[in-house]
């Protein structure tokens, strides 16, 4: 699996992927997510929502 990435095109700011990551690589600024990928794990929690 490949590190997570945001479609910044559709990505709607609901911070859904930030509530399940469990390293919290993910967070939401300007009402855009972004994966920070020093911290991901490739999990594949925020795939699902």
């Amino acid at each position: 699996m490949a590190k997570a990435t945001v479609d910044q095109d559709a990505c709607v700011g609901c911070e859904a992927c930030v509530g399940v990551c469990p390293t919290t690589a993910i967070s939401v600024a300007d009402g855009k997510a972004s994966v920070d990928s020093d911290t991901c794990v490739e999990c594949g929690a925020c795939v699902t929502t």
